[in-house]
């Protein structure tokens, strides 16, 4: 493990070099969502999920679908489905253990995102979840959170990143498939190609 000689260790230190936010920024916060933010949720295919367990080891999960994929219930409520994937459940295993929770929403090509925070629970309801079907199928959970703190984000990260300008992607030759990664890491007794169909096969009939 790396050792560090100039460490910050208290606020006090931080923001000393930081110095402190703005009224422009800090009242930018809101504690329900309003239309702005309900226009942006409605818009977006995709969310980061942020949870911690019990132990404060963290876990962020990305969830897409069509855009408006989470409902908005109320101004204080939104519903994400738990679509199919491989039941390690990490977000869900640490809601049951710690209800705190965060979100970032992604539009492609708005430079803006939305962050969402509060408290989740896991939803059975029947309604809720057929509300939420696609091509036909209910989702089998609904992550429910209760809206705490929205603001919109600036779009620095954005543009320092292109993040959604083609031209500057970056070359994905030598990047692993998904299949390596999980021969290596699980030292499976598997080959990559082997690995690689069931991940396509997984991809195919496993969305919904």
């Amino acid at each position: 493990m790396a050792v560090f000689k100039d460490v910050i260790t208290t606020r006090d230190q931080f923001r000393e070099i930081m110095g402190d936010a703005s009224e422009l920024v800090t009242r930018k916060t809101l504690s329900a969502l309003d239309k702005h933010c309900g226009t942006f949720i409605n818009k977006a295919p995709f969310v980061l999920i942020s949870s911690v367990d019990a132990n404060g080891n963290a876990d962020i999960s990305p969830k897409g679908d069509p855009q408006g994929f989470v409902k908005i219930i109320d101004d204080k409520t939104l519903a994400i489905p738990d679509r199919l994937g491989n039941k390690r459940a990490d977000t869900i295993e640490n809601i049951l253990q710690n209800p705190k929770i965060g979100l970032i929403f992604l539009i492609p090509g708005k430079t803006e995102t939305l962050r969402v925070s509060g408290t989740a629970q896991i939803v059975r309801d029947t309604a809720l979840r057929n509300s939420m079907a696609m091509q036909g199928k209910s989702p089998d959970f609904a992550i429910v959170v209760s809206v705490e703190e929205a603001f919109f984000h600036c779009s620095k990260c954005m543009i320092r990143s292109k993040l959604w300008e083609a031209e500057h992607w970056p070359d994905l030759a030598g990047l692993p498939r998904l299949a390596e990664t999980m021969v290596d890491a699980g030292k499976l007794d598997l080959s990559e190609s082997q690995m690689h169909e069931i991940v396509l096969n997984d991809e195919r009939e496993r969305l919904y």
